[in-house]
């Protein structure tokens, strides 16, 4: 009688030492300076077995996280920002912006809108707008580490600290967010894509009219988007959302925005003449140039009013507009610069000629 072979596993250098590697790769250190560490502690192995490990046990992880947030409804969104894009109108006058970028892995929907600067407050108003346009507020959102969300002066190599208002705004809209981890890359794969994505608008360059259309073209191309078969899950993006994802967002909270503009937000006065609210741009007098001013809203929050040491120096109505100009302010600017020794009644003269040229200047 033939007695089965029995298979033993061989012993292996790693033993003892897996649990240690496996809680230091939760802190994000390197292969190597965990080799190091547990050299010391008596490990007789080489450097490529901890390396070789180290992959292995990132990889599994990266698939698993990637399998959580692709593939539960409700789950999650990623954030990113498709930055500092040029095309030229008709004219060859450039725009110059900043794509907002929203989608949920899930059903993989889109919201993107078009934004000229990339502050804080127009990272808020941009989530409040994508809550709005996608049913809901996910569980969670992750982001990479832009400044907008991590305070990088606390923060070290592989913990990223998330800035006090910033958190504010997240508990208070109901997500937890959720920094990019060094070694789980796929996990905002999907925005990624997005972002390569938006160089579908560079044929359009040459071929729109002003700001209004190239605005217009962006939305067009997230509508675009939302009903195009998605490669990844072979369904219209908005069918899946409706049928499958709408029913497991949370509410979007009432006035989220209200009490993160009430606060004061201070700007820096651009070499323009002009501080960036929101999405747009207001001008001030030209000798505020550089210096730091205060913005408050209006109780209505119809106007904003910009201080300076306390004083009250330009209010302006929020509009929807890139630029917005007192008329004092356009003289005073064009008198600095373009028209500088001309006198006031001149600039005048030169105001009412070229008003739909003004913004350029």
């Amino acid at each position: 009688m033939t007695l089965p072979l029995i298979k033993y596993k061989r012993p292996s250098l790693l033993d003892g030492y897996r649990s240690i590697i496996e809680e230091k790769l939760e802190l994000h250190c390197s292969a190597k300076a965990i080799y190091k560490f547990i050299q010391k502690r008596g490990f007789q192995g080489k450097y490529t077995i901890v390396r070789e490990y180290c992959a292995s046990i990132r990889k599994e992880r990266t698939h698993k996280a990637t399998i959580r947030v692709e593939h539960t409804p409700g789950l999650s969104a990623q954030v990113d920002w498709k930055e500092e894009m040029t095309l030229y109108d008709r004219n060859g006058q450039p725009h110059r912006f900043n794509i907002f970028l929203y989608v949920l892995p899930f059903s993989k929907l889109k919201y993107v809108t078009l934004v000229f600067e990339r502050s804080q407050d127009t990272l808020f108003q941009c989530l409040n707008d994508a809550f709005e346009a996608t049913g809901g507020v996910p569980s969670e959102i992750w982001f990479d580490n832009m400044k907008q969300v991590v305070d990088h002066t606390k923060s070290s190599f592989g913990k990223a600290i998330f800035n006090e208002r910033f958190r504010q705004f997240s508990h208070d809209a109901g997500y937890n967010p959720i920094a990019c981890r060094v070694f789980r890359p796929q996990t905002k794969g999907v925005v990624e894509a997005l972002a390569r994505t938006m160089e579908r608008l560079r044929p359009y360059n040459y071929e729109f009219e002003d700001g209004v259309e190239l605005i217009g073209l962006v939305n067009d191309l997230c509508e675009d988007l939302n009903y195009e078969v998605s490669q990844a899950t072979n369904q219209v993006p908005m069918d899946k959302w409706q049928n499958e994802e709408k029913e497991y967002l949370h509410e979007q909270p009432a006035n989220l925005l209200n009490p993160f503009f009430e606060e004061d937000i201070t700007r820096i006065v651009s070499k323009e003449s002009m501080v960036n609210f929101r999405k747009c741009k207001y001008s001030v007098d030209p000798r505020y140039i550089g210096r730091t001013v205060d913005i408050e809203l209006t109780d209505n929050e119809q106007r904003i009013q910009i201080y300076y040491n306390g004083e009250m120096i330009r209010s302006h109505n929020i509009t929807t507009n890139q630029f917005n100009y007192d008329k004092q302010d356009r003289v005073r600017i064009l008198g600095s610069d373009l028209l500088k020794g001309q006198s006031e009644q001149d600039i005048q003269a030169y105001i009412a000629e070229h008003l739909s040229e003004y913004d350029q200047v």
